[in-house]
């Protein structure tokens, strides 16, 4: 089944490691990432959409992402990609949350790695927290769920294998 899970998940506090198959070549599920279109479609937990979903796929380029809840609260997000490999791995930061002045709250550093398996792809995950406030400690509880449900939405995205 696309996008099932392959090992059970890995949060040891301050890091998330997810590994998922998608019934795709690797070429597929990494253009599902990297066009801000596709990204648009699957970024963020259930009942989620993104309204801004801005990327610019390059070393140093930026990651804009306005992530709507279900109750029409918007949640901006703002990366830098550091490491590109085409169909292979992204290598990117994001931050979140701002307080009053303006300052990030929680910043995490997201490797992602595409394998191409006999046409199949694994995806690993990890995320890494690099900084967090007290504030945001219950979204960071909350970031495995966040992923999985995303990595679920991506998974019905995913065109499947002929």
């Amino acid at each position: 089944m696309a996008g099932e899970n392959e090992q059970a998940n890995a949060n040891t506090g301050k890091d998330l490691i997810l590994t998922r198959r998608f019934d795709a070549p690797a070429q597929i599920v990494y253009k599902a990432w990297t066009d801000g279109k596709q990204l648009a479609a699957w970024w963020g937990p259930k009942d989620f959409t993104n309204p801004v979903c801005e990327i610019d796929v390059m070393p140093g380029g930026e990651i804009n992402i306005d992530m709507k809840g279900p109750d029409d609260k918007v949640y901006p997000m703002s990366g830098v990609f550091h490491e590109i490999i085409d169909a292979e791995k992204l290598v990117f930061t994001t931050a979140a949350f701002k307080d009053a002045e303006g300052n990030w709250q929680l910043e995490v550093m997201n490797t992602v790695e595409f394998a191409d398996e006999d046409g199949m792809t694994k995806l690993t995950l990890h995320a890494s927290v690099l900084k967090q406030n007290e504030e945001v400690k219950s979204s960071v509880d909350g970031m495995e769920k966040g992923w999985n449900e995303s990595l679920d939405r991506l998974a019905v995205l995913i065109p499947k294998k002929k």
